[in-house]
């Protein structure tokens, strides 16, 4: 068990600044030292290290030189989701331990080469799904463990933002992320649906994504365009993503999925939410955890606890002081004791994530359904 761990900062723009830097600053209490930051853009990434670091820390433009400093234990891969596998593998093939914000990649066979490196160095790897550390989340899986909704063989995970296209960064640059809505938040919702029923063999997927209002609506016809809770246009020219998806999973055991996901869309907002239909009763976290069964006979449907504020783990409620978060926690932990069971987001089922994702991408470009082996792998499409 060692008592402090060194680790760097690969990307050090919004999800690190959201996320991972105050999260991490939180545990230095717990022995983290936060000793290198790198950045394409270096003032970037002196201003994560001026904020965040410990004494002597360094900083970088060049993650490969980041990577050669034997004295670091692990690093946090922050980076557009197309660079998540090259930067993945390269740390742990420098004998460094991964932390990679989701998705674990943008491609399936980017995230199964990830595998094969995790897997061929030891070094352990997990993936950035804060959403299951949210609270209404976490009572949800208690929920589902005590049995009371039986086997579940129904499920929806949706992520509908009405007008809610990010602008700033890469996010509608395809060549960068991957995709748009499906790959950057539909990820948390099927990750926490597959969670909850603790199933990741699936069988055939069929899905479709739509090319309409990112491209179609110039900033006065957009609406008001409220992620950041002020109106903020995009500009459908440069809009290279689908800005909607929706997907039909059914797996190995009979269960199916309905997973549905926009930046843009004429539908009511709902976001980050699951559904789950079991053979005792039902789930969902719409507005906190609602569970519907049968009591004395009668239909019922009981509140679980009250409906909490969502807001991401490092930060308080509004962005206030930075908080401890679960996820940076847990991963502390897991690097002092060397041991991959003891992170909570394991790779295999990151990966089985990734290829449902790209299976939809897939089925969109075709047309047709993708079918998977007895591996859990997409067959390709003829």
């Amino acid at each position: 068990m060692k008592d402090t761990v060194r680790i760097g900062f690969i990307g050090c723009g919004g999800i690190a600044n959201q996320k991972h830097l105050p999260a991490m600053f939180c545990e230095k209490q717990n022995g983290a030292q936060l000793v290198a930051f790198c950045d394409l853009i270096p003032e970037r990434a002196q201003a994560a290290a001026d904020k965040y670091g410990d004494p002597g820390c360094k900083v970088y433009t060049d993650y490969h030189e980041l990577l050669a400093d034997p004295t670091i234990d692990a690093v946090h891969v922050l980076t557009p989701n197309v660079a998540h596998c090259e930067i993945s593998c390269a740390a742990m093939e420098a004998g460094k331990h991964v932390l990679c914000e989701k998705p674990m990649a943008a491609t399936k066979e980017d995230a199964e080469r990830m595998m094969e490196v995790h897997k061929k160095t030891g070094k352990m790897l997990t993936i950035g799904y804060q959403y299951r550390h949210f609270s209404d989340n976490a009572i949800a899986k208690k929920v589902v463990e005590t049995g009371m909704l039986g086997d579940i063989y129904y499920a929806e995970a949706s992520y509908i933002r009405r007008r809610g296209v990010p602008t700033w960064g890469v996010f509608p640059d395809k060549s960068k992320q991957g995709g748009g809505p499906l790959i950057d938040i539909a990820t948390h919702v099927l990750d926490l649906t597959l969670w909850m029923m603790n199933n990741y063999e699936p069988a055939v997927v069929l899905g479709t994504s739509f090319e309409k209002l990112g491209k179609l609506l110039p900033p006065e016809e957009q609406g008001q365009n409220n992620w950041k809770g002020e109106p903020d246009p995009w500009d459908n020219k440069t809009f290279e993503v689908e800005d909607s998806a929706m997907g039909f999973i059914r797996m190995k055991n009979g269960a199916c999925i309905y997973l549905k996901s926009s930046w843009a869309i004429n539908m009511v907002q709902n976001p980050g939410q699951v559904l789950l239909c079991g053979t005792k009763g039902g789930l969902d976290t719409y507005d906190g955890v609602t569970v519907n069964n049968v009591i004395a006979g009668q239909t019922s449907v009981t509140k679980v606890g009250e409906k909490r504020a969502m807001f991401m783990p490092g930060f308080g409620p509004e962005g206030g002081a930075p908080q401890p978060s679960r996820e940076a926690q847990i991963w502390v932990h897991a690097l002092k004791t060397g041991k991959q069971e003891d992170l909570f987001v394991q790779p295999e089922q990151a990966l089985c994530i990734t290829r449902i994702l790209d299976a939809i991408y897939e089925s969109n470009r075709t047309g047709k359904a993708v079918y998977f082996d007895d591996n859990g792998k997409p067959i390709p499409t003829k």
